[in-house]
């Protein structure tokens, strides 16, 4: 194959009367295949041939994904503040690393998609945050669940600040 060829992703030779490309690889059979496969042919502007129902079905689940994230990285954040607050004589550097690199990476998140500070008004998604860090600290401390507030204690523009470290 000289420099000059190009591959068509997914192109079977088995052109539809249309002129589309039918789909190649299955979703099911290998979903970067598949992946790939769907991005060439909307680059190329065959959107009669695209895995629509998929493709959707992807998109939210990139959503989900930042969402989940967040969720993950602020439940560790907030079970350090609370092992900083619980077990002020255990305070570690690591501890302090772990609080500033949970911050970065939520403001990160939050910079490349401003949609998830929405997330800080559902009181359902924050219960499950806050139950998670609580698990989390308990875990990390040996102490009862129950000794953790019911209720996160901190506004998440206060636990986010760079400068907050509970006393």
């Amino acid at each position: 194959m000289n420099k000059d060829t190009k591959i068509n992703i997914g192109d079977t030779g088995n052109q539809h009367e249309d002129g589309n490309q039918p789909m190649g690889t299955p979703y099911e059979k290998d979903v970067v295949a598949w992946a790939e496969e769907q991005a060439a042919l909307l680059r190329a502007g065959k959107l009669a041939s695209i895995d629509i129902e998929h493709i959707a079905e992807e998109i939210e689940d990139v959503g989900k994904s930042e969402s989940r994230e967040l969720r993950s990285r602020l439940a560790v954040l907030l079970a350090h503040l609370l092992k900083w607050k619980f077990q002020p004589e255990q305070r570690s550097r690591s501890w302090t690393s772990t609080i500033r690199t949970q911050r970065k990476e939520v403001l990160y998140l939050l910079d490349g998609a401003p949609s998830l500070r929405r997330r800080f008004d559902e009181t359902k998604w924050l219960d499950l945050v806050w139950s998670k860090a609580r698990n989390l600290a308990e875990a990390e401390t040996g102490i009862d669940f129950d000794r953790f507030p019911e209720i996160c204690p901190w506004p998440m523009a206060t636990a986010l600040n760079a400068e907050f470290y509970p006393d």
